[in-house]
């Protein structure tokens, strides 16, 4: 199974249409939030999982959601109201309460992912907005297997980032 993760766009729809075309029919598409586009835009219609970011103004979109695939528990969140900005400390008590094997994020505009204790976190970056040492509009995508998560960060061109590949037991 194949789990795109992409946030904070500010607006740029044209970035999230490519991304649709591209993976729509190969990978499970989710939305950490900061779209600014209005929750019932169409192209959420082809995306799993869509949050509130800090600068979605429209109040429908949920502040988190918990999505079931297989044997995965994904836990999709912007990560402002857990304060990712100081750690993932209250991200890992909301993790295991909902027994999240993997978790979503964004807010930071910085590219990261980490395994602790047993869950997978996971900040795709910005795909407009990139902040930190790793200047990249970036997105991730994460290929479940038996026995690992491996994990690949993308440009927004969709160029694969060959530094930014990861690996972690399941």
């Amino acid at each position: 199974m194949k789990i795109l993760v992409v946030s904070d766009n500010h607006g740029n729809k044209e970035v999230l249409e490519s991304i649709v075309e591209k993976y729509e029919n190969e990978a499970i598409l989710i939305h950490c939030g900061d779209s600014e586009l209005p929750q019932d835009d169409p192209i959420w219609k082809k995306f799993t999982a869509v949050v509130k970011g800090n600068c979605d103004f429209d109040q429908r979109y949920p502040n988190e959601a918990l999505v079931k695939i297989g044997e995965e528990r994904i836990y999709v969140t912007h990560g402002h109201l857990a304060d990712v900005r100081f750690g993932l400390e209250t991200l890992m008590k909301k993790t295991a309460e909902v027994n999240a094997t993997l978790c979503f994020f964004g807010h930071t505009h910085m590219i990261g992912c980490e395994k602790r204790q047993g869950t997978l976190f996971l900040n795709p970056g910005s795909i407009s907005q990139p902040r930190g040492t790793l200047l990249y509009k970036s997105y991730a995508v994460i290929e479940v297997n038996d026995e690992t998560y491996d994990v690949k960060y993308y440009t927004k061109d969709h160029e694969i980032i060959n530094k930014l590949q990861f690996s972690f037991q399941r």
